[in-house]
């Protein structure tokens, strides 16, 4: 029986800035701990909007893993996709703001959410995912990236894939290759969704709309970008180009805003019903300019508290029926 929503990719240790403790410099020097990664953090987030939600991944066996695997479960998020690595350690992401935008310093050579490899992906994934979603930092490191595409070729036409790059270019070490695998993942995924920095980087010199339609020509269904306070743009293949504009809230920080974006998007597609190619290219542009808002709503809550702290379902609803 196909029914989870699964995210594969990596989950790590975010330390966040504290606003009190700081350097004479103009630097923080006091972090505190949160569980993060961008896969991560979108599987939490469609937990809390009450999606079946699984996670798949390799784990140390570190103080830093079992805290992330203990929070998984407090969130109930089924954790039986996660493949524990013994003697491993855990990515840890420093995070700090430079002109208004979160910077990232990742700590994770050798660590366990790189190691992941096809052969120890339990077959349970394949039987009860309807809605798979991949990306970031995930695919840059070890043998990771070549289990996700495995993963992605085994479900492809058997539930819908969707795909965030959530790129960090300062992390790509052979641009050509990365560039290859991105073009892959894009012909393998039913559902693409890029900020307009994605989009500058993959397709440099073009404007949005230009992006969107050569993104969509190289095979998804659906094409979303998000551009920050400017809205979202987005188009199936076949249909006209949908704005849909951000809702205005008081911004604590950023971080997550994207991944909750994404949280939002799948969740709102799984309860109409949405969860084959099929359909999705039939989406209606009054229906996907309704999922778009309401995983704009979603974005917009997480951006209103510090960190990535996506919220529940409960208060989305609310949010929306007073924007």
């Amino acid at each position: 029986m196909r029914r989870l929503i699964t995210c594969v990719g990596e989950c790590l240790i975010d330390f966040m800035p504290l606003a009190e403790g700081q350097h004479s410099l103009g630097y923080g020097v006091d972090f505190r701990m949160y569980a993060g990664g961008s896969i991560f953090n979108v599987a939490v987030a469609l937990a809390r909007l009450e999606q079946p939600t699984a996670f798949a991944c390799k784990v140390a066996d570190d103080y830093f893993g079992q805290y992330l695997r203990t929070y998984m479960q407090r969130e109930q998020i089924d954790t039986r996709f996660l493949v524990e690595a013994p003697g491993t350690r855990t990515t840890l992401a420093f995070v700090a703001e430079q002109d208004g935008h979160p910077t990232f310093s990742f700590y994770g050579e050798g660590a366990a959410d790189a190691l992941l490899m096809a052969n120890e992906i339990p077959e349970a994934l394949y039987t009860e995912t309807r809605i798979l979603h991949f990306g970031s930092i995930s695919l840059l490191r070890g043998s990771t990236p070549q289990a996700v595409l495995h993963i992605l070729e085994r479900l492809r036409g058997k539930a819908l894939l969707s795909f965030d790059p959530n790129l960090r270019p300062n992390l790509v070490q052979d641009e050509q290759a990365y560039r290859e695998l991105l073009r892959r993942a894009f012909s393998l995924a039913d559902i693409v969704k890029c900020s307009d920095a994605d989009m500058e980087w993959i397709y440099p010199g073009l404007g949005n709309e230009e992006a969107l339609a050569e993104l969509l020509r190289q095979g998804p269904a659906l094409v979303v970008i998000t551009r920050g306070g400017h809205g979202v743009l987005a188009a199936r293949i076949g249909g006209p180009v949908v704005r849909v504009p951000v809702f205005p809230v008081e911004i604590a920080d950023t971080v997550g805003a994207g991944d909750s974006f994404c949280a939002g998007l799948l969740a709102r597609l799984s309860e109409l019903g949405i969860d084959e190619r099929g359909r999705l290219e039939s989406l209606t542009p009054e229906q996907l300019s309704q999922v778009l808002c309401f995983a704009s709503g979603v974005s917009a809550l997480n951006c209103t508290r510090p960190g990535a702290n996506p919220p529940q379902r409960a208060e989305v609803e609310a949010f929306l029926r007073k924007a």
